[in-house]
C-alpha cells in the first residue's frame, strides 16, 4: 500500500474531474497534469451567477449553478463546478479546480490547486500547490504552505520516517476525503493528512498523518487571580 497514491487519500469514483488523477502513482503528481488538464477540459464561460463588482479575467468556466460574489476576483486558467460559492473578497490566482459545492470564501486564496466535492476553504485560508479531498473543511485562518525558506526541492515523509523527493520547488498539503483543520493550523511543504483525521486549532505540523488520527497542539493555559489594587482618593488622580 502506497500511502501517497490518489486512491489511497480520495474516493474518485464519484468526481467529476477523476481523470487529471489518472496514471499519477503519487497524489502530488495531479498538481503537475493540472494546467495541461484544465486546458483540455475548460469551457469558458458563466452559466451559473455572477454578482456585479466581481472581477473574472482569463480561461474562467463558472458552472451552472455556482455563484461568484461581488470582489471576488478570479484568474484563470479556473474551473469553479456547479454549485460551488466564491464568496466577497476570494482570490483565485490562476489553475484552480474546484468541484461541486465547495466554498472559496472571504480573503482565502487559491492557486494550482485541486478541491474535490465540498471541500471548503470559507474563511482567511491559503490553498496553493494543494489538494483538498472531498469534504475536507479548512477552519478560519488555516495556512498550507507550499514553499520552503531554504533552496531545494521539497521531499515528503513516508510513516516510517523516511523521504521521498517530490522533484518539486512548490507543494503545500494534500488532505485525503474528511480531514477537518481547527483555526489558525498551518501544515508545512509537503504535508500529508490522511482521510478523516482532526487537526485541533493552532497546531503547527508536518509529514504523513495515518487516516483516523487527531493532532492537537495544547500549551499550557495559566489562570491566575488578579491581586488586589489599592484605590486612591480621586483627588490625588488630579483631572481628567
Amino acid at each position: 500500500m502506497d500511502v501517497f497514491a490518489p486512491e489511497e487519500l480520495f474516493q474518485l469514483g464519484s468526481f467529476q474531474h477523476g481523470e487529471v488523477f489518472a496514471g499519477c502513482a503519487r497524489a502530488w503528481e495531479a498538481l503537475q497534469r493540472l494546467p495541461e488538464y484544465l486546458l483540455s477540459v475548460l469551457r469558458p464561460g458563466i452559466r451559473g451567477q455572477v454578482e456585479d463588482g466581481a472581477y473574472i479575467t482569463g480561461d474562467v468556466e463558472i458552472a451552472e449553478g455556482a455563484r461568484v460574489e461581488a470582489g471576488a476576483y478570479i484568474r484563470g486558467p479556473a474551473l469553479i463546478g456547479p454549485g460551488t460559492e466564491v464568496r466577497h473578497g476570494a482570490y483565485l490566482r490562476g489553475n484552480v479546480l474546484a468541484g461541486a459545492d465547495c466554498v472559496i470564501g472571504h480573503a482565502s486564496e487559491c492557486k494550482a490547486a485541486i478541491l474535490l466535492d465540498r471541500a471548503r476553504a470559507p474563511h482567511f485560508a491559503y490553498v496553493g500547490d494543494s489538494i483538498l479531498g472531498n469534504d475536507v473543511n479548512l477552519g478560519a485562518g488555516t495556512r498550507l504552505a507550499n514553499f520552503k525558506i531554504v533552496p531545494g526541492t521539497i521531499a515528503v515523509r513516508r510513516p516510517d520516517g523516511t523521504s521521498m523527493d517530490t522533484g518539486l520547488r512548490k507543494l503545500g498539503a494534500l488532505l485525503g476525503d474528511g480531514v477537518q483543520i481547527g483555526c489558525n493550523a498551518v501544515t508545512s511543504p509537503g504535508t500529508v493528512i490522511g482521510r478523516e483525521s482532526i487537526v485541533y486549532p493552532g497546531a503547527s505540523l508536518q509529514g504523513t498523518i495515518p487516516p483516523r488520527s487527531v493532532v492537537s497542539w495544547k500549551p499550557q493555559l495559566v489562570i491566575r487571580p488578579l491581586p488586589r489594587r489599592r484605590m486612591s482618593h480621586p483627588s490625588s488622580r488630579g483631572e481628567l
